[in-house]
């Protein structure tokens, strides 16, 4: 069975990444494009991490993952490459509201990274429930290349007329075929 797509709204919850490497750098740089409220515990950190780190000011400690440290998160990614460590922390989630995320480890995960697009209000997420993310990554790509970047000004422009005009059919409607006809716009 493969994985529920939902989106999840981040805004005053905490996240905490235990890693410091290449794959948790590349989480905690998707992780930004939604929060910064993001807290990072690893023994060592790559350089691009720690420049990270300093560009968003973000929260740091240089240390052992210990038993506890969850405590009071939303979500925990878990980037290190000992599966054991993976494992007890997974375990450690299933015992209070956190979601887990072990990288590569799907046995030990309550959600999935999907590859995706963001440009403005868009966000598009592909997956393939972990059976291939070559395919949904080079499916992104592909998609990315189809949408232009005047979404972002089109979506502000219908977000500003959703809060100036009444609610009823008439509004759904215009919608629908402003919509419509700016999607169409694309093929020529």
């Amino acid at each position: 069975m493969g994985y529920f797509p939902a989106f999840l709204k981040l805004d005053n919850k905490k996240i905490l990444i235990v890693g410091g490497g290449v794959i948790a750098h590349e989480k905690l740089l998707h992780l930004l494009d939604f929060t910064t409220d993001i807290k990072i515990i690893a023994q060592v950190f790559s350089a691009e991490m720690h420049k990270t780190i300093d560009e968003y000011k973000l929260s740091f400690e240089e240390r052992a993952y210990k038993e506890g440290d969850i405590e009071g998160f939303f979500v925990v990614v878990v980037a290190v490459d000992d599966i054991p460590l993976q494992k007890s922390i997974y375990e450690e989630c299933q015992k209070s509201p956190t979601l887990c995320n072990a990288v590569d480890a799907t046995a030990y995960c309550d959600f999935i990274f999907p590859s995706y697009i963001k440009k403005g209000d868009l966000t598009i997420a592909v997956s393939t429930s972990g059976a291939s993310p070559a395919v949904a990554k080079h499916l992104r790509r592909y998609l990315q290349e189809m949408i232009p970047d005047s979404i972002v000004s089109f979506l502000e422009e219908m977000k500003g007329l959703r809060k100036t005009l009444p609610k009823g059919k008439e509004r759904m409607k215009m919608f629908d075929e402003k919509a419509k006809k700016y999607i169409e716009s694309w093929r020529r």
